[in-house]
């Protein structure tokens, strides 16, 4: 166990420091009603084009710096998105793509929620939650026995809290430190204008 005392301590400039909270469940909860009057649909996108994917993935996650997909190269990002256990949806709203979805199947009986998100526009509209409840029952219709996700200090601040309303449970806490996206190009210098850039 890594052994840290108290205090505040330096770091290099251009490090993003990240507190991430890792949450699970093992079996379907309670179904939830859906939000009255969501005007949204969720189509999966069985073959995602590379320039779609990262086009949708800017413009859900530049807001809290998602950046680990932009990190690939083509044929990385290929090597996740085409796999046929990566389950990938868009949330349909408005005329265009406005949110992402994805699950991801590859370990044994398990289902991550890797990515879960909605542009700015949706953002207190009852769409998450119907996304949610659209998520619950697409993973638990698989034959697994863990849904697990992950989030963290960057995300939305109603995430972790809306994560257990949904029914996860925290289990592992993890320190993260990572270049800022920004500065080495992966995501636009404005982007995330409450996260100073040092």
């Amino acid at each position: 166990m890594l052994e840290i005392a108290d205090g505040y301590y330096d770091l290099p400039r251009g490090t993003l420091p990240n507190v991430v909270t890792f949450l699970e469940m093992h079996a379907c909860p309670p179904a939830r009603p859906d939000p009255p009057n969501v005007r949204a649909r969720l189509r999966r996108v069985e073959h995602p084009e590379r320039a779609w994917y990262r086009a949708l993935y800017h413009h859900v996650g530049d807001a809290y710096l998602w950046y680990s997909r932009l990190a690939l190269d083509d044929d990385g990002l290929q090597a996740v998105i085409g796999d046929p256990r990566v389950e990938i949806y868009a949330v349909h709203c408005d005329g265009r793509d406005e949110g992402l979805l994805e699950l991801d199947f590859r370990a044994s009986e398990a289902c991550e929620i890797a990515y879960f998100g909605l542009a700015d526009a949706l953002v207190g509209r009852g769409i998450g939650r119907w996304l949610m409840n659209r998520t619950l029952e697409i993973a638990w219709a698989h034959p697994i026995r863990r849904l697990w996700v992950h989030t963290c200090t960057l995300d939305h601040p109603g995430a972790l809290p809306f994560y257990m309303r949904s029914g996860f449970i925290p289990y592992k806490r993890q320190l993260e430190f990572a270049r800022d996206p920004r500065l080495v190009g992966l995501v636009p210098r404005d982007a995330a204008p409450q996260v100073p850039m040092i």
